[in-house]
Order: C-alpha cells, then sequence, then structure tokens
C-alpha cells in the first residue's frame, strides 16, 4: 500500500500554512517526501478562490480589521468561504498519476471520507450535484476546495487545498455572517456539535477522520499515533 503522513499542526495562520503547502507540493513531485495529509485550525479567515465575486463579502475592510479576519484571494477552485477555530481544516498533498486520472473522482472521494465519519455519529450525510461538499439536509457542515498543481518531474499531478468540516458550534456564528458562503445564498451551514449535541475537539475529530481517509484513498498510516507528532517532520 502507499505510505501517506499525517500532521497535526495544532492552530496555523493561513498564509503560512498556504507557503506550507507550496514548498511540500515541491517536495512530493520530486519524491523528496512521501504524500501527506495536513490537520489544522486556522485563525480567523476569509479565502477567495478562481470563482471570484467579491460581492459575496460583506464586510469591509475595517470590519475585517474590527473583527481580526484575514483576507486571502488564493489558487484553489470555488468562491469565498470562511475558516477559523473550531473547524478541522485538511490538507491533503496526493500525488495522482496521469495514467486513468479523474479529477472529479477525487473530490468525491473527499467527500466520501466525511460522510464516513459523520456515519459513526449516526449521522446521515449527503452531496447535492449542483455544489461540491458534504451537507446534512439543506445545511453544509463541510466546504471543499482543491488545486491541481501540474507535476514537473512526473507525469500527473500533486493536490493541495482540500476540505474545512465545521466541528464546533461557534464556527456557525463566529464568520460566515461575514460572507455569502461559495456564494449559496438559499442554504444554511451546521457543525458537527450541534448535530450530535455533544462538545467536541477539532484534534479528536482529526484523529478520528484518519482511518475514513485513508480507507477511501488506499493509504497506510499509523493510526493511533500518526497525529501525535506536532508537524515537525513537515517543516
Amino acid at each position: 500500500m502507499l505510505k501517506l503522513e499525517p500532521e497535526w499542526l495544532s492552530r496555523m495562520d493561513y498564509g503560512e500554512a498556504w507557503e506550507l503547502q507550496k514548498k511540500l507540493v515541491k517536495e512530493i513531485d520530486r519524491e523528496e517526501r512521501p504524500e501527506t495529509l495536513l490537520l489544522l485550525e486556522h485563525s480567523p479567515t476569509y479565502t477567495i478562490g478562481s470563482d471570484r465575486h467579491p460581492e459575496h463579502l460583506l464586510y469591509g475592510k475595517d470590519e475585517l480589521a474590527r473583527r481580526g479576519i484575514s483576507l486571502y484571494e488564493i489558487d484553489r477552485g470555488g468562491d469565498i468561504t470562511y475558516h477559523g477555530p473550531g473547524q478541522l481544516v485538511g490538507y491533503p498533498l496526493l500525488y495522482l498519476d496521469a495514467v486513468g486520472l479523474d479529477l472529479h473522482k477525487y473530490l468525491r472521494n473527499l467527500e466520501e471520507v466525511i460522510i464516513r465519519l459523520l456515519a459513526e455519529f449516526g449521522i446521515a450525510g449527503g452531496r447535492k450535484p449542483e455544489y461540491t461538499g458534504v451537507w446534512v439536509g439543506d445545511s453544509k457542515i463541510a466546504a471543499i476546495g482543491v488545486k491541481f498543481n501540474k507535476a514537473r518531474a512526473r507525469r500527473g499531478f500533486v493536490t493541495s487545498h482540500g476540505f474545512a468540516l465545521n466541528v464546533k458550534s461557534d464556527v456557525e456564528q463566529e464568520g460566515f455572517q461575514g460572507i455569502i458562503p461559495c456564494g449559496i445564498k438559499e442554504y444554511g451551514i451546521v457543525s458537527l456539535e450541534t448535530l450530535t449535541g455533544k462538545p467536541l475537539q477539532v484534534e479528536e475529530i482529526g484523529r478520528r477522520i484518519l482511518p475514513y481517509f485513508t480507507e477511501v484513498f488506499g493509504y497506510e498510516a499509523s493510526v493511533p499515533t500518526a497525529l501525535e507528532s506536532l508537524g515537525s517532520s513537515a517543516r
């Protein structure tokens, strides 16, 4: 089986994590490090993807500064979304060989990982055909936006960016009210805590999602100890 190196990075500024992704993508392309899954939280941040709609940001510069929310225009697909404390962010940095490549299947696999995690809690997660992400009824619990970086040393792509799963109930109110998330007006946002009615920790959900990730993508990882090092090998 292929080897996956998971790393728990705790809370990290978005810009720092973005630069780290770029560095690791190059190393994975050159086969200098194994494929990697970064798991972390971000400080309050809005990111705007390649489907840019500035009107979906409802706060001006002064309000962003007052609330301490950073803003980045980035190179993933999709529109605007929020990242912040209480949300599990996953950045899979994986090599996709050009032979038999199915980029849409990669997105569906990311959704499947989260759907299987939700099932562990007795929650029926699902998809909406017109949107990427994971939904519970008409509420979005996880956003997905990725980039496929053309490999230079091999024939294929190395993925970056990834998913953001709402874990803590605070996430529903802390940042999403300042945007039209992914440009979708008609549906709401929900968190794992709200659905379960139980207090949950982001790092623990990171540990629990890892077996589903390795199962869906066919990787080998040391599940009990994979997230114990605080990202030391990734930096």
